[in-house]
Parts: C-alpha cells; sequence; structure tokens
C-alpha cells in the first residue's frame, strides 16, 4: 500500500482532519472517563472514518463487522494508517451469544453502532433482508449491552426515517409510519426499539444521529469508501463513469422538483465524523438521556447538479439515461440543524465540491493500487 507513511502516520494530518473537536474530547480523556469504545460496521464507509477519528485522539476501539458490505483491506488500512494494532472481530451483530463474548473479552463503556444495510432501493427488491439484518441487529446489540451493563449508546439513523419529503425536518417532526419502503420502515422500527428500551430503564444514555447523504474521504486519499463492481450510492456510480468502468448512470427524471431529480443533503464524512465524537463528549456529560439530532448540510443539491459537480471536478463526461423503471422516491430530505447547532455546537464546514475532491482522490488512488 503505496500511499506515503510518513505523510498518512503524521499526526499533524490527522489532528487538522479532525480538528474541530479537539477541546471537547481533551476534557473528557483528561477525566478519564473513556475506557474502550465499540464500533459495529466499523469497517464500512462510515464505521471506519469514525474509527479513525477515534484513534486520531487516542481512543481505544474495538470493530466488529461481519464483512458483509465491507472489506479486511479496510482494517490493513486503519492499522497502516494509526501505525496501530485495532483489535477487531468478525462477527454479525446479530448473534447474541458471539457479541456477548466480546463485551466479555474487552472493557467497553460505549457503542457506537453503524451496522446496518442502508439502500433505500435496495430495500424495496430485498425487504426480508433488511428488516432482519437492521431490526435484528439493534435487538441483539441492545440485549447484549444491557446484559453487560453498558448504557452509552450512538446510533447511526438517517433523515429517511421520517417517512416523507420535506426540505426542513426538525427532531420534532413526526414519523410517516405509512410510507412504504422497507429500509425507512426497519429505521423506525429501530429508533422505536430504542425508545422503549429507555422508557423502562432510565439509566441508559442514548443519541440517534440522523444523518444525511454521506460522500467524502479522509484528507490525502488516504481512507475512503469502499467501490463495490455494482456500487449502491450515487457518488461511486458517478465516478465510475468518470472512470470509464461504467457508460451511464440510469437516471430517475420524474420527482417534483425543478430539474426532475430529487433534492438531497450531502454531507461530507468527516463533518459526520465530527459530529459523533462531539455528540460522544456530550453524551459523557449526561446522566441519562434520549435525544435525536439532524446531522445534515443545510443546503439541498439535485441529483443533477451533483452529476454536474463531479462532471466539473473529474473533467469527465457523466452520461446519464432515463431509468427504465421510475421507483417511488422521495422528492426532497434536508433538516433543520438548528438543534444540533444550539446543544453540540456542530455545524458541517466542508462544502459539496470538497466532498467530490476527496473521494474522487482516494477512488484514484485505489485504482492505481495505493
Amino acid at each position: 500500500m503505496e500511499v506515503g507513511a510518513e505523510v498518512i502516520r503524521s499526526s499533524v494530518l490527522i489532528e487538522h482532519s479532525l480538528g474541530s473537536c479537539k477541546q471537547n474530547d481533551g476534557q473528557i480523556r483528561k477525566e478519564g472517563k473513556y475506557t474502550m469504545i465499540l464500533v459495529t460496521g466499523g469497517l464500512g464507509f462510515i464505521g471506519s472514518h469514525i474509527a479513525l477519528s477515534l484513534l486520531a485522539r487516542g481512543q481505544e476501539i474495538v470493530i466488529v463487522d461481519n464483512l458483509a458490505n465491507s472489506t479486511l483491506q479496510t482494517l490493513e488500512r486503519l492499522e497502516y494508517i494509526s501505525g496501530m494494532y485495532i483489535p477487531f472481530v468478525k462477527v454479525d451483530v446479530r448473534n447474541t451469544p458471539a457479541l456477548n463474548k466480546v463485551f466479555e473479552q474487552y472493557s467497553i463503556d460505549t457503542v457506537i453502532h453503524t451496522a446496518s444495510f442502508k439502500s433505500l432501493e435496495e430495500s424495496a427488491l430485498k425487504p426480508l433482508e433488511y428488516y432482519n439484518d437492521n431490526v435484528s441487529s439493534i435487538m441483539s446489540l441492545l440485549r447484549a449491552m444491557q446484559r453487560m451493563g453498558v448504557r452509552e449508546l450512538i446510533n447511526i439513523s438517517s433523515l429517511a426515517v421520517y417517512g416523507q419529503s420535506s426540505p426542513n425536518f426538525s427532531e420534532e417532526t413526526e414519523f410517516n409510519y405509512r410510507y412504504p419502503n422497507p429500509y425507512i420502515r426497519s429505521q423506525q422500527m429501530v429508533e422505536d426499539i430504542i425508545a422503549d428500551t429507555y422508557k423502562v430503564d432510565h439509566e441508559w444514555k442514548i443519541v440517534n444521529l440522523r444523518l444525511s447523504n454521506i460522500a467524502g474521504a479522509f484528507e490525502h486519499g488516504v481512507l475512503g469508501e469502499y467501490v463495490t463492481q455494482l456500487p449502491k450510492n450515487i457518488v461511486p456510480l458517478a465516478l465510475q463513469v468518470a472512470a470509464m468502468q461504467r457508460d451511464c448512470i440510469e437516471l430517475q427524471n420524474q420527482a417534483q422538483t425543478a430539474d426532475g431529480t430529487v433534492e438531497r443533503s450531502f454531507l461530507h464524512v468527516l463533518d459526520a465524523c465530527d459530529a459523533v465524537l462531539i455528540a460522544l463528549s456530550w453524551l459523557k456529560a449526561q446522566s441519562s438521556c434520549l435525544e435525536a439530532f439532524n446531522i445534515a448540510h443545510p443546503q439541498l443539491t439535485s441529483i443533477q447538479t451533483l452529476l454536474d459537480e463531479v462532471a466539473k471536478v473529474t473533467q469527465a463526461e457523466i452520461r446519464v439515461q432515463p431509468a427504465v423503471y421510475q421507483n417511488q422516491e422521495l422528492a426532497q430530505l434536508g433538516a433543520n440543524i438548528d438543534k444540533a447547532k444550539k446543544i453540540l455546537n456542530w455545524i458541517p464546514k466542508r462544502a459539496l465540491s470538497q466532498m467530490i475532491e476527496d473521494e474522487w482522490r482516494f477512488y484514484r488512488n485505489t485504482l492505481n493500487g495505493k
């Protein structure tokens, strides 16, 4: 993995990338409140970046992942970047006895849960897989945590959980339980299960972070999204076209928006990591809580505008053709982030152009074997 060891392992690089949480996190570490954090799905796109963010703070972590949507190469990359051995257990979170052994082996006091299937389109084709994975995972995790007396949880959720179209969701917006999508329903069930668990046991400290669409990569192209031959996200699909690995993208264009394509809030993965680290600091200071925060970029971007930006960054034509099947889609997914601003003092700092530039840099590195 020829990526420049001196640069990659530089603490200056990591601090520059994730510096906004340094003061809060440093205070908590000074007070000695951290032991070890379990990151479920820690070799996935979001999970691996959260893991590296924690390592950059000197935090001890253990990763569990079943490798369904990830690869051991990501673990190798994390260890290479950090210059550290990272405890990893290949386990399906739904396997409660195996998960219990992880809690028994390590001194875990907090869990960051990112292990779930996340594609709205795929869930419509594989509903049983999505209900089984997402709902069973949270039930198994909560049971294992309860058994071991671990009561601190950050659950990575999604703006899609609201089950409706809006450019400005607030955390008080009620879920639409009638929206016919298995992924959305499974995420609603996950948050409902968490809420019911908290109702009968107020020793829990839980935060649901409802993330918008995540893009980007770690700076300098050292860590990013593992792209399969058939990506589930729009940005990797577009990058495949830019790299001439794919002829075109099938684009749905019948949404009730200005250009006919759906509008989404795209958030840099490092801004999401900042939110996780700050939420972790905030959670440590609470005695009991169940809170939700919208974590999103306030600007909505249509898919066509996104593709135009990809073309600009990559200097390649991103060819599209109308989708053969026009599936039902939420026209807009955006959020009001005032609560995150006020309570967590969090705001996104990175623009769409940087998201594309960083993800393109990492993708080119992987194509070149770096």
